[in-house]
């Protein structure tokens, strides 16, 4: 101790140099692209995402190009609904047996080829409305698969600390290339030249997206299989797809917090889709005196919001009380509803819908995350099977209904409606499956940092 007293301290010339800072450190949204992997699944989703959002306008100027109206539009339209919903709850059994890298090839290629053979049978001038509405299913099943195996995905190649920002990345890429870059481009291409060459370049997209996927690492399925593999028999793979089924329901039964929150969840989207989706365009246009543009404006303000909700829950940590910040979020969410409803002026309806744009997408981050952090791996896969056909099996109801209840109570009350019952059902979810002593019984700390450039990233089975 005396010497501790009495040491001097080094004169100043002695002094070390200042400690080089290092790489400034990238922002919280930005992280998940330090590692290879994801920056090429990053690439590949992009990709896709582009020729999507380029493919759904092609393909409604290629049914006008051969004659076709409302009525065909509907029956291509309802045949890739059909296509998604038939095979959901499928999708999470593959996925948590099957590689989920493999999956995703085989839905990229699918979906390549219909692409392409409608781009082909476009520029021959052979198109029939069979062909389209035939593809249009084969795409949609495709998609009933990539979502579950995508979700399942992610944990395996990203470590728990960047999937916020993962899932915020995703959240803001399909608003804004998915559903305005993308059919903005296809606009001008058909425009300019014809729904032949919309479609042909988003086949090409289509094609560079299944070449990134290619260079992300394959990683196995994190769940123990038996050791003979899949069973033999017909018979006998019917019935493990469905005791596989059956152990994701048990397991969503006998979670209260999923359950809850899909309850509720479903309640949301039978509410508010309708009302969204149908009943803003005749509001505009029966009410306030507007156009396609200004629907498209609405539209486009409620994808922005989205893409600015994810974007930003992405740049924080998980909450500490994340339930139910998710869940009231949601439900908040929903109140501008009422302002639409009173709405005198395009810009009101606008604005009320870039903030259910926002709150309706930073929970979705959240959800993702939780999901992935929450649920075990052998059951992921299933899981998010589940939330995505809660998800889309309500909303063609939602829209079915929103006409005939609009007509019976009116436009404000249905969008009352649309604004109350969502804050209700959230915080009846919150109360009755206990969702604050359960997220402080399930802290969802983040790991620290890794201190290797390469600690990340997913150790790849062996292909060959």
């Amino acid at each position: 101790m005396t010497e501790q007293l009495t040491t001097t301290p080094d004169p100043p010339e002695a002094a070390a140099p200042p400690l080089d800072p290092g790489p400034r450190r990238l922002p919280r949204a930005l992280t998940p692209f330090r590692h290879a992997s994801y920056r090429r699944l990053g690439s590949a989703l992009v990709l896709s995402t582009f020729a999507s959002g380029i493919w759904v306008v092609a393909l409604v100027w290629e049914v006008i190009r051969i004659g076709g109206g409302p009525g065909q539009l509907s029956f291509v339209s309802t045949a890739g609904a059909v296509g998604v919903l038939l095979p959901a709850l499928l999708g999470g059994v593959v996925a948590d047996r099957v590689p989920q890298k493999l999956i995703l090839l085989v839905v990229a290629a699918v979906e390549l080829t219909g692409m392409g053979v409608v781009a082909l049978l476009s520029w021959t001038d052979v198109t029939q409305l069979w062909h389209l509405a035939a593809v249009s299913f084969a795409t949609g099943a495709g998609m009933a698969f990539y979502y579950p195996a995508y979700s399942a995905w992610l944990p395996a190649l990203v470590p728990e600390r960047d999937l916020m920002a993962v899932n915020g990345f995703e959240g803001m890429v399909r608003p804004t290339i998915g559903q305005a870059v993308g059919p903005g481009v296809a606009g001008v291409v058909v425009g300019a030249v014809s729904p032949a060459a919309a479609l042909g370049l988003a086949a090409t997209f289509s094609l560079l997206g299944l070449l990134a996927l290619t260079t992300v690492p394959l990683t196995p399925v994190r769940r123990e299989l038996p050791a003979d593999g899949a069973p033999a028999g017909a018979g006998s793979a019917v019935s493990t797809a469905l005791a596989d089924i059956r152990e994701g329901f048990v397991y969503m039964v006998r979670t209260p917090w999923l359950l809850a929150t899909l309850l509720f969840a479903s309640i949301m989207i039978l509410v508010m889709m309708g009302p969204l989706e149908v009943l803003i365009p005749f509001l505009v246009k029966d009410r306030l005196g507007g156009g396609p543009g200004d629907h498209a404006i609405v539209l486009a303000c409620f994808g922005i919001g989205g893409a600015v909700g994810s974007l930003v829950m992405a740049s924080f940590r998980m909450p500490r009380r994340y339930l139910t910040v998710m869940n009231l979020m949601w439900g908040v969410g929903c109140l501008p509803f009422l302002v639409i409803g009173v709405a005198d002026a395009v810009w009101v309806v606008a604005a009320s819908a870039f903030v259910i744009g926002v709150l309706f997408s930073a929970p979705m981050v959240i959800w993702g995350t939780l999901l992935q952090r929450r649920v075990p791996p052998h059951l992921l896969g299933r899981v998010a099977s589940l939330d995505f056909f809660v998800s889309i099996s309500l909303m063609p109801v939602s829209m079915a209904l929103a006409g005939p209840v609009s007509e019976w109570l009116g436009l404000r009350v249905t969008f009352t409606i649309a604004a109350v019952v969502p804050g209700v059902a959230a915080a009846l979810a919150i109360w009755w499956a206990r969702l604050p002593a359960d997220e402080l019984a399930h802290p969802l700390r983040e790991e620290p940092e890794a201190e290797e450039p390469g600690a990340a990233e997913p150790v790849a089975v062996p292909t060959g």
